[in-house]
């Protein structure tokens, strides 16, 4: 018996009595559409039957496997990553009209609109999976459907180190700069494991610490005691509530953070992180869209002008505040550790630059002795890759 026609008379029923697709009723309908089946064959379609209903339904297997990262729809076409590149999946999801269905459920279930007045949606599943969906006329060959999944196990730095992601040299540069309560941020593109490397170094902050996290949609799941999150909030249907990250921020520090963190810096509230970190809150981190090092003063200029900053006060408050840039990329071979460089002055009008202190490719950089001076004046051991032997490393 295929398994369309359950979910049909499955619906009907749900629909007749009014009652709510949970799993025992799912279960419980199933049987009573079936009758001869034995119990674990009943337990096995009943799950496919809840997908259908409630769930991601043929998506469901791809969200559920721990090597996919993101799920792509286009159209009726599936593409699936698990951290090397982008592959088709062999699912057959029926139609267009089919996919609608499925994003406008995915999309209603989390309260959210999405039709022909309001084509696209951001939503965040039950499970933590981000949604994005966009419907034609807006999406012209879709529907579109873009899903990030959740990782439930977060990495600790030995797995990053493990899978290749952290080099074992820069391994103990990294807990340094978490245990000597550096300001850092881990920069990079998209899917490029920046919000990954992020959760994991906060899950090294002592355990005696309170840990804030400020975030647009709540991804960060540090191994931590001691960790609250505040999250924004989007407009309704009638276009009113939404809470962005610049009046979190402010919430977040009557909180008595130990470390303030925003997941993502990307609008006007880098001037309230870069005014609280000059304020006593030592080791706070963010992450920020950069494709390189060098694209970060750039991207802090932009972002400081939505927060009302000049140019002067804003380069002198990141150097006051930031010490620390992580760079992580993402490879045909998965999302490596690029670079840790420092926040330098630079030239007579002292505007920031980011120097790198190690590099995967070349090690030691040239920045290696002031990130050890920073350790050092702080009381953390310097790692044995920041201490070069004379004339090693890469030019500036």
């Amino acid at each position: 018996m295929s398994t369309p026609p359950i979910v049909h008379r499955v619906r009907r029923q749900f629909a007749e009595d009014g009652s709510a697709a949970t799993p025992a009723a799912v279960v419980s309908a199933v049987r009573r559409q079936t009758g001869v089946l034995g119990d674990t064959a009943v337990l096995r379609l009943a799950d496919q039957v809840r997908d259908e209903l409630i769930g991601a339904g043929p998506l469901a297997p791809l969200l559920c496997d721990p090597s996919v990262t993101d799920v792509l729809v286009n159209g009726v076409q599936v593409w699936v990553d698990r951290g090397a590149g982008l592959q088709r999946a062999a699912v057959r999801l029926g139609g267009p009209d089919d996919v609608r269905r499925l994003a406008q459920r995915l999309v209603a279930a989390c309260g959210r609109r999405l039709d022909d007045g309001q084509p696209f949606a951001d939503a965040r599943l039950p499970d933590g999976t981000r949604l994005h969906a966009v419907l034609p006329p807006v999406a012209t060959h879709g529907p579109y459907l873009s899903l990030r999944t959740f990782r439930q196990r977060p990495f600790s730095l030995g797995d990053l180190v493990e899978n290749g992601a952290v080099p074992p040299t820069a391994g103990p540069v990294l807990a340094a700069v978490v245990a000597a309560r550096l300001a850092y941020l881990v920069v990079g593109g998209t899917g490029s494991g920046k919000t990954t490397l992020l959760s994991t170094l906060l899950g090294l902050v002592p355990s005696t610490e309170r840990i804030v996290l400020v975030e647009d949609a709540a991804e960060l799941r540090p191994v931590h005691p001691h960790v609250v999150t505040l999250q924004a909030r989007t407009a309704n249907v009638e276009g009113a509530g939404a809470i962005g990250l610049t009046g979190l921020v402010r919430q977040a520090l009557r909180m008595r953070p130990d470390r303030l963190v925003i997941g993502e810096c990307r609008g006007g509230e880098i001037s309230d992180l870069l005014g609280a970190l000059n304020t006593g809150h030592e080791g706070g981190a963010g992450t920020l869209h950069a494709n390189t090092p060098e694209d970060v003063p750039a991207r802090l200029e932009a972002l400081g002008l939505l927060g009302g900053l000049p140019r002067a006060a804003l380069h002198a408050q990141v150097l006051a505040a930031l010490q620390v840039v992580l760079h992580v990329r993402r490879t045909g071979h998965g999302r490596v550790l690029e670079s840790i460089g420092v926040f330098r002055p630079s030239g007579e009008e002292r505007l920031m630059a980011v120097v790198p202190a190690w590099q995967r490719e070349y090690g030691a950089g040239p920045a290696a002795s002031a990130l050890a001076r920073l350790l050092l004046s702080r009381g953390v051991a310097v790692p044995a890759v920041l201490k070069p032997p004379p004339g090693a490393g890469r030019p500036a």
